[in-house]
């Protein structure tokens, strides 16, 4: 047996952080970088490791002066690898809560960081995004550095536990609940509708344990139990349950396929106020039931000519990123935004109404009357019965209605209008991606 090292004995000296960066792994993942003595002084996190922590090591960081004060202490780093972008960030917040490192002071003494917050005490546990977190009642998660990676995790896992996030006050015991007309989430199997009593207590309590059992980095087990519950199911014949939890089982293996959190993030500060927007609408245009619904479309031009188009979907004022669609117009020669709308409205109505899908409640056109005319004419050239649909103009903000040879002015500060006019810019916005998408080689959408 050798003998251990003396007290005069020299301690092999750390690997040049510079160098030992160069061999981290692309994947996502938390960094840790250390000081001379070995001390975890700062945690973070990060969609490609390598890249990440290299930047730590450029010229700007010795000046900027959020990494100024740290990147001269840093002697030494280590990395965990994780699965997800969505693991990564959870395993941020749990180690800066755990080691609280010195330069991650910020995220121990600021309370307005974002946090994940479990009514874990109600019936139908609800999730929630907040930056004041309630000292009793709930699970709180946090803090997090990025509000909207957080959001942007939260709309992925809603799509996996189905969980509800709005503040209704529902007990199981009040049969009224069964009469509830539940929101749009339920109609696109994000939520299990507790407020109609779709589900019951055990079964969401349950889901909400599993997130749980997610979000405390107990992945291993939570992939046991569905499994062993899914072989169950089949092998009583319940076969709609077992596809069920394939499905759930599927979509929490895949979450590293789902891409960038901020496209799933819902803007943290609004512009305008959704609810009030959404009954402005219902009452300037006298529509007959609340427009819950909303899609904008527009059209972009690539570079070569190539034409595509965009649909982004917003539900109760908001914008819903997974009902966002692009299109890459295939009929039209040239540059031709007429008929490049005909296209497009078209091909998204024909598959709404094959699939059986409700239309929504208002469709807002990018444009004036010409393009408002292009969309009405493929109504009329396909032989469906359109819905409410208008244009927005940008130049004044007129608002054009089929069969209205006047547009409609709304003051600057119309709430309505500010709804609109977020619409149409964040369809504007979506259609000018070309770029990203080029370079990621997406493919459009039918």
């Amino acid at each position: 047996m050798s003998a251990g090292p003396t007290a005069d004995a020299a301690l092999p000296e750390p690997a040049d952080p510079r160098e030992k960066v160069k061999t981290f792994p692309t994947t996502p993942g938390v960094y840790l970088m250390k000081d001379a003595v070995g001390r975890v002084i700062y945690i973070g996190k990060a969609v490609n490791l390598r890249s990440r922590a290299s930047s730590y090591f450029s010229k700007p960081a010795l000046t900027d002066i959020r990494t100024r004060d740290l990147v001269p202490e840093i002697c030494d780093l280590d990395f965990i690898t994780t699965d997800s972008e969505v693991d990564a960030l959870l395993l941020e917040a749990r180690l800066v809560k755990d080691v609280q490192p010195r330069f991650n002071t910020e995220l121990k003494d600021d309370k307005t960081f974002p946090y994940l917050q479990i009514y874990v005490r109600e019936p139908f546990p609800r999730v929630e995004f907040t930056r004041k977190p309630r000292p009793r009642g709930t699970k709180l998660y946090g803090p997090f550095t990025n509000a909207r990676k957080l959001r942007g995790a939260i709309a992925v896992l809603q799509q996996i536990f189905r969980f509800r996030n709005c503040a209704l006050d529902i007990k199981p015991e009040e049969e009224r609940w069964r009469w509830f007309r539940p929101c749009l989430l339920a109609s696109i199997q994000q939520c299990t509708a507790p407020c109609n009593l779709r589900i019951t207590k055990e079964d969401y309590r349950r889901d909400i344990r599993r997130l749980i059992m997610f979000l405390d980095g107990k992945k291993a087990s939570l992939f046991k139990e569905l499994r062993a519950e899914m072989a169950a199911a089949a092998q009583e014949l319940k076969f709609e349950k077992a596809a069920r939890l394939r499905d759930q089982i599927t979509a929490l293996e895949n979450l590293n396929l789902r891409g960038d959190l901020r496209e799933h993030a819902q803007p943290e500060v609004f512009q305008i106020d959704p609810k009030r927007g959404v009954r402005g609408l219902q009452k300037i245009f006298e529509l007959p039931e609340l427009p819950r619904r909303i899609e904008g479309m527009d059209i972009a031009h690539l570079q070569g000519g190539e034409t595509v188009a965009s649909c982004v979907q917003f539900i109760d004022g908001l914008p819903f990123k997974p009902g966002y669609k692009r299109f890459k117009i295939r009929t039209v020669d040239g540059v031709d935004d007429f008929a490049s709308m005909r296209e497009v409205v078209s091909r998204r109505f024909r598959r709404l109404e094959q699939e059986g899908e409700a239309f929504p409640n208002i469709l807002l056109i990018d444009g004036g009357k010409g393009q408002l005319s292009s969309a009405m004419a493929a109504f009329e050239g396909t032989g469906i019965q359109p819905p409410f649909v208008i244009s927005l103009a940008k130049r004044e903000e007129e608002i054009f209605l089929p069969g209205q040879s006047e547009p409609k002015l709304l003051s600057r500060h119309s709430f309505a209008l500010r709804l609109l006019q977020y619409v149409r810019d964040e369809a504007h916005r979506f259609a000018q991606q070309y770029h990203h998408l080029l370079r990621k080689k997406t493919t459009f959408d039918d």
